[in-house]
């Protein structure tokens, strides 16, 4: 069934079914209406010669260069080739399908002075499967992400390149074998593709929808962890959490509440401490919080995904066109900043119960580093090293890049969002976290093995997960296979989809 696009409504979870999975999108009967008023609108200015930013004048410093009739024509195309200026590696498939299914919801509401024919292009475009290939770098999130949007405009020419059933052809061809006529660029055709911060936002939608399944797995780790450990679980209580008032923090001990429901630890036949160490006993209120910057983020990126981020904007019912600076990536940039830095903070967390899991003097009897013949054997000594790699490397990547403006443009665009850079970096972030959080669930499956008492409905399951793909390690062995396997494991969220069939859904 299509994904009705009516420049509303559209949620993370639609852009991740169009982009990565490929449900077909249609336009609602109401956009098509709302996209000729405003086209017609365009054409009556234009006729009278009205000023307009970007369509019968220059951009950015050039802003007060008014074009002739015949250079109305002709300035699309090079407004295109001029901004096609990104570099190096193409961006995955999934993240230019989302940029393109924004983009139509953007032009959905009437506001973008297009010609429908262009965002029916692009619906064709998602729905045969032609996906033009966009340099990942060269947008600073400001103006829009107009360099790799400005790829996908080359289509519209007829130009550029673009992937179609799995090759990579020259634009053209890949129109062609996919039976899409290509509609050229008339006034305003081509600013009207690129002239919004829709890839770095698609990007955005992504990256929530999947640092939201690893936040789950996180809290299936910290439950094994926790059992593993014997902790106290009345820091769990749901009235310690509500009293505070958090949501997020009061979601989360009840998803651990359910991990460890059944075991001996949750019923209380198991001796513990009074009071359990910070990385332990505080795992509610962390994961809690990221909960809550996650909820943030998404609300600003749903805002986004259904806002009009053109320059300039047209008001039919007013005939009315307004120049403004809508396309400022900023307002995704700075919640997807603290986004990125929530994943990392919950990675240290996982790596700080690593630590308790493998150190003796931590570990509540359970054996140096896991290992069944310590001084023969080091066991789990170096997975330890292998998460504080990759948490250096977190941290690095978490400062935030929206304060990191360079003007340009002969500084007529003396502030950008530089929101593409947040968005490149929270997915080298996420690749991190899925690596140290399989490493912790490795050592928690390790360390439950040596254990002989009853764990929770969940956590067994968890293991028993864990246990298809990595056996126990009795003697050493080469990690590197299974922390690649755990690292893949936690991406395929299997875990996740498997405990949940047993304990419900976990938020």
């Amino acid at each position: 069934m299509a994904l009705v696009i009516k420049g509303s409504g559209l949620t993370i979870e639609d852009v991740v079914k169009v982009a990565r999975h490929n449900e077909p999108v249609e336009l609602h009967p109401d956009a098509v209406k709302r996209i000729n008023i405003c086209r017609d609108m365009l054409e009556e200015k234009i006729k009278a010669h009205e000023i307009m930013y970007g369509v019968n004048t220059g951009i950015g410093e050039f802003s007060e260069v008014v074009l002739t009739d015949d250079q109305v024509k002709d300035f699309q195309k090079y407004l295109i080739y001029n901004h096609a200026a990104g570099i190096g590696d193409p961006a995955p498939l999934e993240y230019v399908r989302g940029a393109m299914v924004g983009r139509i919801n953007v032009h959905a509401h009437g506001n973008s002075g297009g010609r429908l024919e262009i965002t029916r292009t692009l619906v064709d475009m998602l729905n045969k499967g032609v996906t033009p290939f966009v340099c990942q770098k060269g947008s600073v999130g400001a103006c829009g992400d107009l360099a790799p949007m400005a790829q996908i405009a080359l289509l519209m020419m007829g130009e550029g390149k673009a992937y179609y059933q799995g090759e990579l052809f020259e634009g053209k061809e890949a129109m062609e074998k996919a039976g899409i006529p290509v509609p050229g660029l008339k006034a305003r055709d081509g600013l009207a593709v690129i002239n919004g911060s829709n890839l770095l936002t698609a990007m955005s939608a992504i990256f929530i929808y999947d640092a939201g399944r690893w936040l789950k797995q996180a809290e299936i780790a910290a439950s094994m962890s926790l059992e593993a450990l014997k902790a106290n679980m009345k820091p769990y209580s749901a009235k310690l959490h509500e009293i505070r008032g958090f949501k997020g923090a009061v979601r989360s001990a009840e998803a651990i509440r359910k991990l460890v429901a059944g075991g001996d630890l949750a019923e209380e036949k198991m001796k513990c401490k009074v009071q359990d160490a910070y990385s332990m006993r505080s795992t509610p209120q962390v994961v809690g919080a990221v909960h809550d910057a996650l909820d943030y983020a998404r609300s600003q990126v749903e805002i986004e995904l259904n806002g009009v981020g053109d320059n300039p904007i047209f008001f039919p019912e007013e005939n009315l066109a307004l120049s403004g600076a809508n396309f400022q990536g900023t307002p995704v940039a700075v919640p997807m900043d603290m986004a990125g830095a929530c994943i990392t903070m919950v990675s240290v967390m996982s790596e700080r119960r690593l630590n308790r899991l493998t150190n003796p003097a931590l570990s509540v009897g359970l054996p140096a580093f896991l290992s069944k013949g310590a001084g023969m054997f080091s066991g789990l000594m170096l997975s330890q090293y292998t998460a504080d790699m990759q948490i250096v490397e977190q941290r690095i990547l978490s400062a935030p890049a929206s304060i990191q403006s360079i003007p340009a443009a002969a500084d007529q665009e003396d502030f950008v969002s530089m929101g593409m850079n947040t968005a490149i970096k929270n997915f080298q972030i996420l690749d991190n976290a899925y690596g140290i959080l399989g490493i912790e669930l490795m050592a928690a499956a390790q360390a439950l093995d040596f254990r002989e008492y009853t764990f929770g409905n969940g956590v067994t399951k968890a293991k028993e997960v864990i246990r298809k793909y990595v056996d126990f390690l009795d003697v050493d062995r080469p990690l590197y296979v299974d922390h690649t396997r755990m690292k893949e494991l936690v991406k395929s969220c299997e875990i996740l989809e498997e405990v949940e069939k047993v304990v419900g859904s976990l938020g």
